[in-house]
């Protein structure tokens, strides 16, 4: 069998075989298969229905492309819409054609807050910060604001896990003039088949990684079919981190929490020595979104700093600039009321 004529069911790269192994490897994401089970897999793979694809031809004539030739940025929107800046590095972006039926996603959710809250929210999360600078609130900046879809993958992942550990149950008492200590060890095992859902990675390299999972969860129950009436006022960005690429994210992320489930399963011991433990991810399954963020981006000294709104749930995050001449002077300040309730105490005193 050629192996090049499969991908990987887990990460979508170039499956190799292995003679040594007499087995199919992926050497992007170190999965392993026997044959059988990759034509297992691609027999179970079903084409797309006419419908589908008719809904991929729709997607690629009423999709833009927008490029912006200072940053990279490739932004969709609807074609009635007339994209003006880029929201990442607020330059010009000029169209640049249509998109394949394969950027289509299969499904989306909605915005559920409205503009208007995402600016009070915005301005009541700075009211906390005192040494901003003092257009990062500004009207101007505020009119960046931008509703965004954000490309997410998502993905079912069934995981084996293999546990072996050495568990310790420890008792002491005292008898007459004697303190006795009983040491007992257990070999403790799991083996397990552990199915997470709705794991997600965003498929945009320019949002920081940590800024998207700190706006999570979103509700999946909200999830509709794509519909490119979903746009309409509205940008989307065009994934450009693809499932190979998103895939090490999705295993730490579900290596964790499979290791996170086998740990709450072992209890009643005085301490546990792991001996060895193993989490495979033997079948993903994925599914290409778009979730709704508020986003705005603000340039301070040749640095860009990310603000992002959850557009479903409200939930923000961000880092702000600090303005280090307002902190100054403000510690200055503080040091001179110091000094002058210092002297007026001492004067009190003579």
């Amino acid at each position: 069998m050629d192996a090049s004529q499969y991908k990987c069911p887990n990460c979508g790269a170039e499956l190799v075989f292995d003679p040594s192994t007499q087995q199919i490897n992926c050497e992007f994401c170190r999965s392993e298969f026997t044959v059988e089970k990759i034509k297992e897999i691609y027999a179970a793979i079903e084409p797309d229905s006419p419908e589908e694809t008719a809904l991929k031809k729709d997607f690629e004539s009423h999709t833009n492309l927008y490029h912006c030739s200072t940053c990279g940025a490739e932004i969709m929107a609807e074609d009635d819409t007339t994209a003006t800046f880029c929201y990442y590095c607020h330059s010009p972006v000029i169209l640049s054609g249509r998109l394949t039926g394969d950027f289509k996603p299969s499904k989306i959710i909605g915005f559920h807050i409205e503009r208007e809250q995402a600016v009070q929210s915005f301005k009541n999360w700075c009211g906390k910060k005192k040494f901003i600078p003092s257009d990062f609130k500004s009207q101007q900046q505020l009119e960046k604001m931008t509703g965004l879809y954000v490309p997410f993958w998502v993905t079912d992942c069934n995981v084996t896990a293999d546990f072996h550990a050495i568990g310790k149950r420890i008792r002491s008492w005292s008898s007459g003039s004697y303190r006795y200590t009983e040491t007992k060890e257990y070999s403790v095992e799991r083996v397990a088949e552990i199915h997470t859902e709705g794991v997600p990675a965003d498929g945009q390299s320019k949002i920081e990684d940590i800024l998207m999972e700190s706006i999570e969860p979103f509700d999946y129950t909200a999830l509709k079919p794509f519909d490119m009436s979903y746009f309409s006022g509205f940008f989307a960005d065009k994934y450009d981190v693809d499932k190979a690429a998103v895939f090490p994210r999705i295993r730490d992320r579900v290596t964790q929490a499979s290791r996170n489930i086998i740990n709450n399963s072992v209890s009643g011991y005085s301490s546990v020595s792991v001996r060895n433990q193993s989490y495979n991810i033997n079948k993903t399954k994925w599914d290409y979104i778009m979730l709704p963020v508020w986003f705005m981006t603000y340039r301070y000294k040749d640095k860009i700093y990310e603000f992002a709104i959850n557009g479903q749930t409200g939930k923000l995050a961000g880092t702000p600039p600090l303005d280090k001449k307002r902190l100054a002077l403000s510690s200055v300040i503080f040091g001179a009321i110091i000094a002058a309730v210092t002297f007026l105490g001492g004067q009190l005193f003579i």
